[in-house]
């Protein structure tokens, strides 16, 4: 049971080691990167999110998101603005937006083809199946 338990976790783990690969390499021909693109779409899901909250979405720490934020912003690919007191406002600029939108194209190709072994059925069985691990366990 133990050993099966560990195969399946290291089979998650190489299917989304692939899957990060595969988006890296063919964001680039767009010029950005799998954490630059998800970034972006992050910021595009909550405009005017905090460093902090954008972090926990993108799966980074706080400072390493601040980092990769300060890379976009020298890029023109995202700004920043002042929010109610000490709070920092993340949007996208027209570029950024411009840059989101090649990166869905690319990832809508390179997650076809990661998924193409799977019939339509067996992906929706899949995602369900994968939402269920990551749902927050209810407090009684």
């Amino acid at each position: 049971m133990a050993a099966e338990l560990q195969i399946l976790g290291r089979a998650v783990k190489q299917v989304q080691y692939r899957q990060h690969r595969a988006l890296d390499s063919r964001l680039s021909a767009v010029g950005t990167t799998l954490a630059q693109w998800d970034a972006l779409r992050a910021i595009s899901r909550s405009p005017g999110a905090t460093a902090r909250s954008l972090a926990t979405a993108t799966f980074q720490s706080e400072q390493a998101f601040g980092t990769l934020a300060g890379r976009l912003v020298s890029q023109g690919l995202v700004e920043r603005q002042p929010g109610h007191g000490r709070r920092i406002e993340h949007h996208l600029t027209p570029a950024g937006e411009k840059t989101l939108r090649a990166g869905h194209r690319v990832a809508d190709e390179v997650l076809a083809e990661c998924f193409a072994p799977l019939s339509e059925s067996e992906r929706t069985a899949l995602l369900a199946l994968l939402r269920r691990l990551t749902e927050e366990p209810e407090d009684d």
